[in-house]
């Protein structure tokens, strides 16, 4: 199993002073909600404080939790896959603070430093992994829990 990372971890010093130079600090008050499943993947957030609630919409009243967010968690990703559109909702479970990054700018500068570009995408991709190995582990548990109760 992959262990959780840290995006700003995973860069060294000046790779990471370079990307916290585009780095605006926001807040988002309890209840917010911050993105919308297919909404525009323009922007993503380091969190610094707080937690975030990742929910898929069921139908036009109900809303499933997939995943929760904190502190040095990475909030978004579709930012860098076509069709840059969020395949989840995102909800401020506490108020939350973060760190926002406009994607255009990142991805930019991702060009102008393709050593920072390849780490960057490679620590998403280790958090995606870890997340997915984690949903997995989630879904074995209530198979499980469903099928012994159906005994």
């Amino acid at each position: 199993m992959t262990k959780a990372i840290k995006l700003l971890t995973v860069l060294p010093p000046p790779q990471r002073q370079h990307l916290m130079a585009l780095a605006r600090e926001v807040s988002f008050p309890e209840d917010t909600r911050i993105f919308e499943a297919g909404g525009t993947a323009d922007r993503f957030w380091v969190i610094r404080s707080g937690a975030v609630s990742l929910d898929q919409r069921m139908d036009s009243l109900h809303r499933m939790t997939v995943a929760g967010l904190g502190a040095g968690d990475l909030l978004g990703w579709s930012w860098l896959f076509p069709p840059h559109q969020w395949d989840f909702g995102a909800v401020a479970f506490s108020p939350v603070r973060a760190y926002e990054f406009d994607a255009a700018a990142v991805l930019r500068l991702c060009e102008e430093d393709p050593r920072l570009g390849l780490t960057l995408v490679r620590g998403v991709a280790e958090i995606l992994a870890h997340r997915l190995e984690m949903t997995r582990g989630q879904l074995m548990e209530q198979y499980a829990l469903r099928r012994r109760s159906a005994l």
